[in-house]
């Protein structure tokens, strides 16, 4: 028997590339728990939702059954210019590590807007263009998901208010300029344009922000501006929904060389790129057809699934939002200023929480400096400077590369690699500077956070 030698970089041709995204809900026993409206705790529907979402996008967000929606053409048509991206076998680093671990990571940076945060971003552009809108306001943490929404309403001649954490407006200002070379606004946040950013000033004088704070204050001010709605870069089901062309597009690539992949890691802050990425493979799981190890990566210093509780909780700061069920550390809590800007979300998105706490995933918490560690290594040997966020994701497949090492077994991993990192220097600087430092809140300070949690009938 003969075996085709694996080529360091897999590509899809544009006609192999998915005509649909894949729905995980479809496949799902249950369901996630449905959003609720904070002020009856009634589950909200199309109508509930429509001051503050786009009609299709709601449509999607409530669609439970549906495993196959097929993309507009207009969207794949915008796809071609960045996708199909390629899996990459990581050879260089295969041999770095001595292990007879066989990995592969699948690249999603290859953009202008560096990042996975495109493939939603276009979509939801799109379908506020459909329906007429002036233009959409939205959140940002590190700035990836501001920079791909702002490209994308450039691209289809949107307005874009963009509310970016305080403290990646302040580490990360090329990326806001990225933001604003494409026409959008950008706000530091939380500001005092808006009634819900002056209250948390007023509250927490001189914080560094969160992305609870910066979703208050895009929700307020899409709800006060006609024309206008609100769009999130994460997770929402819909943006789970539009980043499976990632799973889809790897698992295409794993079975045009017969590969299949037995750990599938991601970077988890919202879960837009995790569940992206394993949407496909958790459907074969989840119909029994195969098994894999799915591994969720979070910072040590915003731990969600590996210390948060599963409870209803809002998904914003200002509690303005509907209640969503998740893996959450409380929305009032303020995760440190760490490196790692996307992931400093309080909660995790519902479907990913709801597969978690079933068991079908797992989770784990990693410190900064080690976070780091492995992106240099992977810079050093593979030749693409990470993200930090991405990084997460390489530590784990590192380590656990390393125990394929030690036990000799030839386990095939694979990661994604969400985005670039060539904006987050400063975080660089630091810990080659030996001054970045690993902050893990304390028990009591996640108790007091969850001592705020909304009372929800059922709920603990």
């Amino acid at each position: 028997m003969t075996f085709e030698k694996i080529p360091y970089k897999i590509y899809l041709t544009e006609d192999e590339m998915p005509k649909n995204w894949y729905n995980v809900r479809a496949d799902m026993k249950t369901k996630p728990a449905p959003l609720l409206n904070p002020a009856t705790g009634a589950p909200m529907g199309f109508d509930d939702l429509r001051p503050v979402f786009c009609d299709e996008l709601i449509r999607q967000e409530l669609d439970n059954d549906t495993r196959e929606i097929p993309i507009p053409q207009e969207i794949r048509d915008f796809y071609k210019m960045y996708r199909p991206s390629p899996l990459v076998r990581a050879y260089c680093l295969e041999e770095k590590l001595q292990t007879p671990a066989k990995i592969y990571y699948k690249f999603e940076g290859n953009n202008t807007s560096g990042s996975h945060k495109l493939n939603s971003a276009i979509a939801q552009a799109y379908y506020a263009k459909n329906q007429g809108l002036k233009g959409v306001t939205t959140e940002t943490g590190a700035g990836q998901w501001g920079t791909a929404l702002s490209m994308a309403c450039s691209y289809l001649g949107l307005d874009c208010q963009v509310y970016m954490v305080k403290v990646s407006y302040e580490q990360k200002p090329f990326r806001r300029e990225v933001m604003r070379t494409y026409g959008a606004t950008v706000t530091p946040s939380p500001s005092d344009t808006t009634n819900v950013g002056r209250a948390i000033l007023k509250e927490h004088p001189g914080t560094t922000g969160s992305l609870g704070c910066a979703i208050s204050e895009a929700v307020e001010a899409a709800a006060s501006q006609p024309g206008y709605r609100y769009v999130l870069g994460s997770v929402l089901n819909q943006v789970l929904l539009h980043q499976s062309i990632i799973g889809l597009e790897t698992k295409a690539a794993l079975d045009k060389y017969s590969i299949v992949p037995d750990i599938i890691i991601g970077c988890a802050g919202g879960g837009s790129n995790l569940g992206g990425l394993i949407s496909p493979f958790m459907g074969e799981k989840l119909r029994g057809e195969r098994d894999y190890q799915f591994i969720a990566v979070e910072p040590a210093s915003c731990p969600s699934f590996t210390r948060g509780k599963f409870a209803y909780d809002f998904c914003d700061t200002g509690k303005v939002c509907p209640l969503a069920k998740m893996y959450t550390l409380g929305a009032g809590f303020i995760p440190s200023a760490n490196h790692a800007g996307g992931l400093r979300y309080h909660g995790m998105s519902p479907v990913l929480s709801e597969l978690y706490h079933e068991g079908l995933m797992e989770a784990r918490a990693v410190e900064q400096t080690k976070v780091f560690e492995a992106a240099e290594q992977f810079a050093r040997v593979e030749g693409i400077l990470p993200a930090p966020e991405s990084s997460h994701a390489i530590r784990v497949a590192i380590d656990e590369a390393l125990k394929c090492r030690e036990t000799g077994e030839e386990k095939t991993i694979v990661f994604g690699l969400t985005g670039t990192g060539y904006f987050d220097m400063v975080a660089y600087e630091k810990f080659h500077n030996g001054q970045m430092t690993d902050y893990i809140p304390t028990d009591a300070e996640l108790e007091a956070s969850f001592a705020q949690l909304p009372k929800v009938p059922g709920q603990e």
